[in-house]
């Protein structure tokens, strides 16, 4: 069985883009390929300026995105007079999901806040609404979120990416049953993964 590795970022817009992608090959080819999830780290430090430029810039690449992939975007944080686009937080709750429940619920996870983000404008960048979209125990998740192995784990993934030479999200790893490994940088459509 091949091992696939997606590399992203919960909000990273081309991430988002690849959902679908990531969807299909779960379900309809989960019985030859084994799927894990990575965070990437797109902008942990919150350093983004929000002003007329940059969300033209975001507009422009989000709109780039949905023509290519399809799923929605909304304009509604790019309508927000201060926004700060780190991801930090997002990346440490879906490792916390990750290390709780599991693989499947991180990918459940990663769905649901990614929807949020960028089809309803929901700012997750904090704690408390990042729980919201935990569908086991809420106090658990923020227990865990907030403590050291969370933080830990979650630069764990950052280093993991880079030493696979996934330094562009999404990225998709392929291992197969000799420990042979393909990074392919970047969106890929479910044809070409599987042709790799």
């Amino acid at each position: 069985m091949e091992k696939i590795i997606f590399v992203v970022d919960p909000m990273c817009s081309w991430s988002w883009g690849f959902h679908p992608v990531i969807e299909a090959l779960r379900h309809t080819h989960h019985s030859t390929h084994s799927c894990a999830l990575v965070v990437g780290g797109l902008r942990t430090t919150g350093d983004m300026t929000w002003d007329t430029q940059s969300k033209a810039y975001l507009k422009q690449n989000w709109d780039a995105v949905a023509h290519r992939t399809g799923p929605p975007f909304s304009s509604t944080l790019l309508a927000r007079d201060s926004f700060d686009y780190d991801t930090h937080p997002a990346c440490k709750a879906l490792v916390t999901v990750r290390e709780l429940w599991g693989e499947e619920a991180a990918f459940d996870y990663l769905s649901r806040i990614q929807k949020a983000f960028y089809a309803e404008g929901v700012d997750i960048t904090s704690v408390e609404v990042l729980a919201h979209y935990v569908t086991q125990d809420k106090e658990a998740f923020q227990n865990f979120y907030e403590s050291d192995r969370a933080e830990t784990l979650m630069q764990h993934d950052f280093s993991k990416a880079r030493a696979m030479g996934a330094n562009a999200f999404p990225s998709t790893v392929k291992i197969d049953a000799e420990g042979h490994m393909v990074c392919m940088k970047g969106y890929r459509t479910l044809e070409e993964i599987l042709k790799s």
